[in-house]
């Protein structure tokens, strides 16, 4: 005699197996609470960071600098602090470093709303100076978290100051930019590139063909976890 078979839940009735199978596919994108979780995460972030209090950076800027992009890439990039454009209009890599660093990102077919973007320091340092070791700590605790909430699978450091916010000095950018660091965030891994602020870039257009080479392992590494 053949039994006919409709569905999965027939055989599980057959040999008495108590249990349902359901037909309908795995959801494995990230579903609306997550995304919902992440933003209100950054949203605390923020209000924390505007909550600062003894901060010399805080009294003399004209607004918070806290980021820009797209808070779901799994790229990364963290700068040094706002400069007076920044200031002005409260998001970061607006003036002629901004310009600079479209240009980077479109050399290696990335656009800016593909990427997600902030700073060491959320506020303009006077004169647009670099900031001071004290500041680079206090804010470094701001931006470690930051970097946990948006979890990147690539965390592209530009400049001396985002070195020193997150491996301290015992490193020098001559001799660690454009190789790939292991950086380690509440037992979290963080695979990590450094290389130069493209302010420094154009004080010293020279040193262009070492970014250049940074951004091709950048690229390279982007194309490995795209086809993952």
């Amino acid at each position: 005699m053949t039994i006919k078979i409709k569905n999965q839940n027939e055989i599980f009735k057959i040999f008495g197996i108590n249990q349902s199978y359901n037909k309908k596919p795995i959801n494995r994108i990230k579903t609306v609470p997550e995304v919902v979780d992440k933003l209100k995460k950054l949203e605390n972030l923020r209000e924390k960071i505007e909550m600062i209090e003894d901060c010399e950076l805080k009294k003399k800027a004209n607004k918070i600098v806290f980021n820009d992009g797209n808070e779901n890439s799994h790229i990364m990039f963290v700068g040094e602090g706002p400069g007076q454009r920044e200031d002005e209009i409260g998001k970061p890599f607006v003036g002629d470093a901004g310009l600079l660093l479209n240009k980077m990102l479109n050399a290696i077919n990335l656009k800016r709303k593909d990427i997600y973007i902030t700073n060491v320091v959320n506020y303009r340092p006077p004169g647009n100076r670099k900031p001071e070791t004290n500041e680079i700590l206090k804010y470094a605790e701001f931006l470690k978290e930051h970097i946990c909430i948006i979890n990147p699978k690539i965390l592209v450091l530009m400049g001396s100051t985002a070195m020193e916010a997150l491996f301290g000095k015992k490193i020098k950018i001559s001799k660690s930019r454009g190789e790939w660091q292991n950086l380690i965030i509440n037992n979290k891994l963080f695979k990590t590139i450094i290389t130069f602020h493209p302010a420094y870039l154009l004080r010293q257009p020279d040193q262009k063909r070492f970014s250049w080479e940074d951004l091709k392992k950048i690229k390279k590494e982007i194309d490995i976890i795209s086809k993952n």
